[in-house]
């Protein structure tokens, strides 16, 4: 981008939604910032833990099925250990990112490897279109060394998935060299799922696909996001646009800013299963009683 190039459209927030406090699992206790009834397509769920509390979180996720989406388990602090069905067992520790593509069908569990010390992360539900939902269940468990991190003038972002390109400081007005591409890339949706951490009074300008639908968590911080303050633990919708412009106040702040081509297909959602229509959750649901959930 040079001197001569007009700034993309930024986009502002549309609207603003506090995270509630619920439990899943074995009574984990968490914020749920999205839920399926929300209606953010592609998105379906998000949910924060945080605790350092044991008891709020050592239940963990015993095993449970899921059909007919994605889920994303970021974790910032602490050890959870998964295991499916299969037989197969994966970590996921500080930094790390655990991408399980559900599919048909998979039974699995998510249960603590610590009894003592903070467990922070996130989970969040990604819809896949209905030509997508009955594929083989698949995981992508990505290693903190794996995630590619951006450093730039007052901000450093972590980019879990997609590319992050034409990244500006506005202070600065510097592009970022290259993009920084993480390891996931594509799909039906084209996520993008960025951990973007901002110095105190800095300001950064992240380009995003026009089209997308795209969002932005606070969870550190009570920085501005689309020209309106996001406090934290709040959950902020965009509007369509080129860019989003955060700037942190007093404080750093930290935000997760997620983006995906909506499916724009009918949801139905029952627990843990997402399909288009009330006669496949039947299915579904006749599938996981009879053993037949996870059948290739």
């Amino acid at each position: 981008m040079n001197a001569n190039t007009p700034p993309a459209p930024t986009r502002t927030l549309a609207r603003i939604l506090k995270g509630q406090p619920s439990s899943d699992g074995g009574g984990v206790r968490l914020t749920r910032v999205i839920s399926p009834e929300f209606g953010l397509d592609p998105f379906l769920l998000l949910d924060e833990f945080d605790s350092a509390e044991a008891s709020d979180y050592i239940a963990g996720f015993p095993a449970h099925p899921h059909r007919g989406f994605e889920t994303v388990t970021y974790m910032l602090d602490g050890h959870l250990q998964h295991e499916d069905h299969l037989g197969n067992r994966g970590d996921l520790v500080a930094g790390g990112v655990q991408w399980m593509t559900a599919g048909r069908g998979i039974i699995h569990s998510e249960m603590p490897q610590q009894t003592e010390g903070r467990m922070r992360g996130f989970q969040l539900w990604l819809n896949l279109p209905a030509a997508e939902k009955m594929k083989p269940a698949g995981y992508r468990d990505l290693e903190p060394t794996q995630i590619p991190t951006a450093a730039l003038p007052g901000a450093r972002v972590r980019v879990l998935a997609g590319t992050l390109a034409a990244t500006l400081s506005s202070a600065t007005a510097a592009a970022a060299a290259e993009p920084t591409v993480g390891p996931i890339v594509g799909g039906a949706t084209d996520p993008f799922y960025f951990d973007v951490g901002v110095e105190a009074a800095a300001s950064l300008r992240i380009a995003v696909p026009p089209g997308h639908t795209v969002f932005a968590y606070a969870f550190e911080g009570t920085p501005r996001v689309g020209g309106r303050e996001l406090p934290k633990s709040h959950l902020g919708v965009l509007v369509d646009g080129d860019a989003v412009e955060i700037v942190a106040g007093t404080q750093p702040a930290r935000v997760l800013l997620i983006g995906g081509r909506p499916l724009r297909e009918p949801v139905v959602h029952y627990g843990p299963f997402v399909m288009n229509s009330a006669q496949e959750i039947e299915q579904a649901i006749r599938d996981y009683r009879s053993g037949k959930l996870t059948a290739a």
